[in-house]
């Protein structure tokens, strides 16, 4: 897989991108988490007539997250993960993403970190995770054991839900990747826990929009590529159409909560999918966008979070709400962590490989 050739300008950009990405993903998140279970309605009731407007509490403070957001953050580690074992001669990613995977699994189990495991590395021990933030019961299900699920042989075949989907932006940050290896392997990931077509597949549409994003295409030509690559697919067809329906609600009048509530249907993968595009499309900004996403009667942590990864992906970081990232939950680690994965994905064989590797990287990042 032949990168694209780094100079300091594209390498600052890049790294932009991946914090607007995982940042994106986690301020949306936090936006969408209190409003998650709730009608227009009743959003509107708790937070005024226009709806969520500002970061709201949840979980006892303002600006935490939910697991949309730690899976995404596994999603990372495994990512990076799979770059370090690589110098081993073992090169299979959806391995690496679903021993990932399988870490987050334990914080949803565990008091709090296990010192004796050595080969956790360093996400694994961060306290904050270890929080349970309404983990689905598909993710919990499909996560339970240490079968992995596989497009042959998938965990939960009949799942429609978003929460793959919400775990993905991180596949499409690989920009040294052909989009038909970032495609398939979001569409490998998500099987590990959604089996059905419609879930894994928007899984993949995502991650190659998002890929698209951070090549520096615009979000039109991002969903027209993400098309183009579904069409070859078995079962994609919900998926397409969704994403062709996000395109025309664009033209349909004053973006609101009945149009994001129409794409967004009964909240499986395909409508949040199309929803999100639609809010990233319309939204005015960052915030506009992302208000527009929660303030519906589906799943708004889903919600908030794609339409944040969108948004980051297309406008890095620094056009995010300042106040709103002041307040996030787990900033640190979301900065700390998307800088590891610029400086792997930018300069990897200057931190491991043949010639000798940086022991401090490794000992993040272990191989075992």
């Amino acid at each position: 897989m032949s990168g694209p050739v780094w100079g300091r300008a594209e390498q600052q950009d890049f790294r932009s991108r991946v914090r607007g990405t995982l940042l994106g993903v986690a301020v949306g998140d936090a936006l969408g988490g209190p409003a998650d279970a709730l009608s227009l309605d009743e959003i509107r009731s708790a937070y005024g007539p226009e709806g969520l407007l500002d970061l709201a509490f949840g979980h006892g403070r303002r600006g935490t997250v939910t697991h949309h957001t730690q899976l995404t953050l596994f999603s990372v580690d495994g990512l990076i993960r799979a770059q370090v074992r690589r110098d081993t001669g073992a090169w299979h990613p959806p391995t690496d993403l679903h021993r990932a995977y399988l870490r987050w699994a334990a914080t949803q189990r565990d008091w709090g970190p296990d010192e004796r495991r050595k080969d956790d590395g360093w996400l694994a021990r961060e306290e904050w995770l270890y929080a349970r933030r309404e983990p689905t019961r598909a993710l919990l299900i499909g996560l339970g054991d240490e079968t992995m699920g596989t497009l042959e042989s998938p965990k939960n075949p009949g799942e429609l839900g978003p929460e793959a989907v919400a775990r993905s932006a991180p596949f499409g940050l690989l920009v040294g990747w052909e989009p038909q290896l970032v495609i398939q392997l979001a569409v490998e990931c998500a099987a590990q826990t959604h089996g059905h077509p419609i879930a894994y597949l928007s899984a993949g549409a995502y991650a190659v929009i998002v890929h698209a994003l951070a090549c520096g295409d615009s979000l039109d030509g991002a969903v027209q590529r993400a098309r183009a690559l579904l069409a070859t697919r078995p079962g994609h067809q919900p998926v397409s159409d969704a994403l062709q329906h996000a395109l025309g609600a664009v033209r349909q009048g004053m973006p609101g909560p009945a149009r994001v509530e129409e794409l967004a249907g009964d909240g499986t993968a395909d409508g949040l999918l199309a929803a999100s595009v639609y809010c990233a499309l319309v939204g005015e900004d960052v915030r506009h966008g992302l208000c527009l996403a929660v303030n519906q009667g589906g799943p708004s942590a889903a919600a908030g979070a794609l339409t944040g990864g969108l948004l980051g992906a297309l406008h890095g970081e620094t056009a995010l709400p300042p106040a709103w990232l002041a307040e996030l939950e787990g900033r640190p680690t979301l900065l700390e962590l998307a800088d590891d994965f610029a400086m792997e994905m930018t300069q990897g064989p200057a931190l491991h490989g043949p010639a000798g590797s940086s022991p401090g990287w490794l000992a993040r990042y272990p191989r075992a």
